[in-house]
């Protein structure tokens, strides 16, 4: 029996190394491909031999190419450990970050910089938009936190507590698009498009930071979490404090996405589509389906962005627009797979 399990063991840490080698190669080819025509070995020069390279190659890719598929990458990764551990939690596959009205409290900070003018504010600079956008962000974890008390932090009331969070911002962002002028809605629309474009290596410190501290958290708790999915009930017979966890979790899921989409702006169905990816590889062990997820979710995220680059030549297609294709699709897929049975909430 040991040896089958270490067999099986041996098999999932190749396919997480194989997962994460995709994400490094997916983002390469991100910094590759691009209207101004740069090749592979003027990138490899640029990143290990500076001084081969002329300063427009150099800046092009430092300043550029690198920081939105490094953006990516580490977005990518959040985004999809986010929704893995929501999914956990809620006991429910068609969860994610989203679901609880995070980037909708984020829409909502960003709309209200743009819309009043506050971007030009001294004191903040560039950061203005993205602390606006967290901030509310937080403010609807914390509105979602304060509620689900009286429920006890049961997966049906957090979901709930959720859904009326997003109807709740999603009217005041209305209310705000109504009252913006030209310019201020078009700022609007670009940026619940969700974009990599303003990436850079600050903001990308940050995330790394934030992911990190998060991510090992979520694998120090991962026997508990691997516990949860065999329902409430069972989980706290093998003596795991069910609404405890589910508190934790939470705050720190939040944290993430807030952090995640206060830079990028919403990007949607990475956090659904690489967690059942990665479950249909790799099973329900939170050691693997974690980082599983995370690696699926760079991945994806790198791909959407070079696609979004080629679509219209010369011209950056929103990078929002061309996960949801992509995830879409899939959510109808689970929709289609539940009404016969083969997912339960």
């Amino acid at each position: 029996m040991s040896g089958t399990y270490a067999v099986l063991t041996r098999k999932r840490a190749i396919i997480l190394l194989i997962a994460f080698v995709l994400a490094i190669c997916a983002a390469i080819v991100n910094v590759v491909v691009g209207s101004s025509g740069l090749t592979a070995q003027e990138f490899f020069d640029a990143v290990f031999n500076p001084a081969a390279v002329n300063q427009r190659i150099y800046a092009i890719v430092w300043t550029m190419r690198l920081p939105i598929a490094a953006m990516g990458l580490i977005i990518g990764a959040s985004l999809a450990c986010a929704g893995a551990v929501m999914q956990t939690i809620l006991n429910n596959p068609l969860a994610s970050p989203y679901t609880l009205g995070v980037s909708a409290g984020a829409s909502v900070g960003a709309s209200l910089v743009m819309v009043c003018g506050l971007s030009s504010l001294t004191i903040l600079g560039s950061f203005a938009l993205p602390a606006a956008a967290f901030v509310f962000a937080l403010l609807a974890c914390f509105g979602i936190y304060i509620i689900s008390l009286r429920g006890q932090f049961s997966s049906a009331f957090m979901i709930l507590a959720g859904i009326g969070m997003v109807f709740f911002f999603q009217a005041i962002q209305s209310a705000l698009q109504y009252f913006a002028s030209d310019e201020a809605l078009s700022g609007i629309v670009f940026w619940t498009f969700g974009s990599l474009s303003k990436a850079n290596w600050i903001n990308i410190s940050i995330m790394i930071c934030v992911f990190l501290v998060v991510f090992i958290v979520f694998l120090a708790s991962s026997w508990k979490l691997t516990a949860m999915r065999l329902g409430d009930d069972k989980a706290r017979s093998m003596g795991v404090d069910v609404s405890r966890l589910r508190k934790v979790t939470f705050i720190l899921i939040s944290l993430l996405t807030a952090t995640a989409v206060s830079f990028v702006g919403s990007i949607g169905f990475v956090g659904i589509v690489a967690p059942h990816i990665a479950r249909m590889i790799i099973g329900e062990d939170q050691r693997f389906f974690l980082p599983m997820s995370a690696c699926l979710g760079a991945l994806l995220l790198s791909v959407a962005s070079t696609v979004s680059k080629i679509i219209l030549p010369g011209v950056i297609f929103p990078i929002g627009i061309v996960t949801s294709l992509i995830g879409v699709p899939f959510f109808f897929f689970l929709l289609l797979k539940a009404g016969k049975g083969g997912i339960h909430a």
